[in-house]
């Protein structure tokens, strides 16, 4: 009995209900996640949308991130009375100057691209970038992590640091109990500021990168279905498109952490050495922090280069491994198609590689295998030089992050 046409308007209808909410509840998860993420980053100074925007955030940055700790230690240095107080200065004043250098690298080229870009352009999580409906879960499950890495590290470091400054006021000399609490909170807050900031900063790029990783192991599940090979180009070519920018973006913010997080180490090996008798863990603590917290920071920014450089590389085997099963599989079918001794339908239940019997008594038979048209082979050909040129390609464009093109592959 047919169905009336408005019957089955209902029913499409009824079913697409679901859908659409569906799809709005995953777009609002999405949009409350960013939301969270774009506030946290407003309140560390890197949304510098507007010249108030801008001067707050740095004027912020100069007073609790440079001044506040460098009068601390100008007025506050720990020294006993026999040491030499200019060298204790000296050393923990090289360290400040390092840590105030990786914190402002961080703001000032994550604020410039986000001003630049936008925020979900930047990464590469606007309408326009991406099949975003696709990946909406993974995306809030990618900012999820860009929280908790912030916080596996910065949480510890804090602790570590309260230990370290609390250690350090109980033998610190001729100051009330009063004035060593003011003076460790504000060391605290001050340099929590300063590590939050380049740590979010590196975290970021981190996330970002983790972002096209989502797309890249998608893709091996594209080749899963029947498409033209010129659409998996298309998406390849998308893809390495938006790694190319991310390097494009990037690769200053990459480059400046790289070398200050190096000197700062040299600089720092050369002090330790020249002045062993002097620096203990009262007035050198600093230093052993924040050398972890600049190589925590540099191998979580390594670690993401690599890793998307490692998945958009291994697109290649992908594909080659696509390419190969598809091509065994096409011959296969052509011979069960064209041989004389087993049916096409028997041959497509059972899945066998090949249907013929290789045995003497079928020795002659094989001969009489009938041979495909040339149109068929033609056809088989056409489209097996199409995958081939496609594994070609990628193989020859392999994509990643790189600087300077110079690859980061682990």
């Amino acid at each position: 009995m047919a169905v009336p046409c408005s019957q089955t308007d209902d029913l499409v209808s009824t079913t697409q209900v679901p859908l659409i909410y569906q799809d709005q509840e995953d777009e609002a998860h999405l949009s409350k996640s960013l939301n969270h993420l774009e506030t946290i980053l407003r309140v560390f100074g890197f949304c510098q949308h507007s010249f108030i925007s801008l001067t707050l955030s740095w004027l912020s940055f100069l007073l609790l991130g440079v001044a506040l700790p460098a009068v601390m230690i100008h007025y506050f240095s720990y020294c006993t009375a026999d040491c030499k107080k200019y060298q204790i200065r000296t050393f923990e004043i090289q360290v400040l100057v390092f840590q105030c250098l990786v914190a402002a690298i961080s703001l000032a080229c994550i604020s410039y691209n986000l001003r630049k870009y936008g925020f979900r352009k930047f990464l590469f999580v606007d309408r326009y970038h991406g099949h975003l409906a696709q990946f909406r879960d993974e995306y809030v499950k990618k900012i999820n992590g860009f929280f908790r890495l912030l916080a596996v590290w910065v949480i510890p470091f804090l602790l570590l640091k309260i230990v370290r400054e609390a250690v350090r006021i109980i033998y610190v000399p001729h100051h009330s109990w009063g004035q060593s609490v003011a003076i460790l909170i504000a060391l605290i807050v001050s340099w929590t500021y300063s590590i939050t900031i380049y740590l979010s900063g590196c975290a970021l790029f981190n996330l970002v990168c983790n972002f096209q990783v989502i797309h890249f192991e998608n893709y091996g599940k594209l080749l899963e279905r029947d498409m033209d090979v010129s659409q998996y180009i298309e998406e390849h070519i998308r893809l390495t498109h938006y790694l190319s920018k991310i390097s494009h973006r990037f690769r200053i913010f990459f480059i400046l952490e790289l070398l200050v997080v190096t000197a700062s180490q040299v600089v720092a090996l050369f002090q330790t050495t020249w002045n062993s008798e002097i620096i203990n863990f009262i007035n050198g603590g600093d230093f052993v922090i924040s050398s972890i917290v600049e190589l925590v920071g540099l191998i979580i920014c390594l670690h993401a280069a690599a890793k998307i450089t490692h998945r958009a590389q291994g697109t290649g085997s992908v594909a080659a491994k696509w390419h190969s099963i598809v091509t065994c599989a096409s011959d296969d079918t052509s011979q069960v198609e064209i041989s004389s001794n087993c049916g096409s339908s028997e041959a497509a239940n059972t899945g066998h590689l090949l249907c013929i019997n290789y045995s003497e008594s079928d020795l002659e038979a094989v001969d009489y295998v009938p041979v495909p048209t040339t149109t068929q082979l033609a056809s088989y050909m056409s489209t097996y030089h199409k995958r081939q040129a496609f594994v070609t390609y990628l193989q020859s464009n392999p994509g990643g992050f790189s600087v300077f093109g110079f690859w980061m592959d682990n």
